[in-house]
């Protein structure tokens, strides 16, 4: 019997709020406990192997963590995002200038969204990936000033959160809308429920 057969109480090793939303939805309750590791990528990585090696990392160290400390009861959740155009991996922006830069590059285009996820217990880690396909409109350097300039892309994944403001400007999407948030429903209640936890 794993940890959490009769709970649906995990370790979310995430900050995010966006995912600590998505997962009351479904009715998990969570103990945040940040997992930080370093989130360079390695040369010649994939978007996809990254935030798949990068979830999984998350979800290891913190519960590894939790080993040492006698307090692993629970399965821990971890998930990575990241946006990838014409192959290359475009991460969190580092200031205002970079954000401006990011979305210039995905403005008038498709790009994918890529939400890895990742469940560790005592049997293991499990992963399962999200991708996304999203089209933004094209966007003046004017819109893309005053998106910057109300502070929503600082902490994001290409720059923008579709939950936000953002929203206005994706013309479309081809896959997961929880997934660019940053949690994909389908794809987390799957791996939660090989851990023992049902949604419904």
């Amino acid at each position: 019997m794993l940890e959490n057969a009769h709970h649906k109480m995990i370790y979310l090793a995430s900050r995010s709020p966006r995912r600590a939303e998505l997962l009351q939805q479904i009715g998990i309750q969570f103990v945040v406990l940040p997992s930080d590791i370093d989130e360079t990528p390695h040369l010649d990585e994939l978007s996809d192997d990254y935030v798949l090696r990068l979830a999984a990392e998350k979800a290891q160290t913190c519960y590894d963590c939790l080993i040492a400390q006698s307090m692993a009861i629970y399965p821990v959740l971890a998930a990575d995002t990241t946006v990838s155009i014409d192959g290359k991996i475009i991460g969190k922006p580092q200031d205002d200038d970079d954000a401006f830069q990011m979305l210039s590059a995905i403005s008038g285009r498709w790009h994918e969204v890529h939400t890895g996820i990742a469940v560790a217990t005592r049997e293991g880690v499990k992963v399962a990936i999200s991708t996304t396909n999203v089209e933004i409109a094209k966007l003046s350097n004017e819109m893309i000033l005053a998106y910057v300039a109300s502070g929503e892309p600082r902490d994001k994944a290409g720059a923008y959160g579709i939950q936000g403001l953002a929203g206005a400007l994706v013309k479309r999407i081809e896959g997961s809308y929880s997934g660019v948030m940053g949690l994909p429903i389908y794809e987390t209640a799957l791996l939660l429920r090989q851990a023992g936890i049902s949604i419904l």
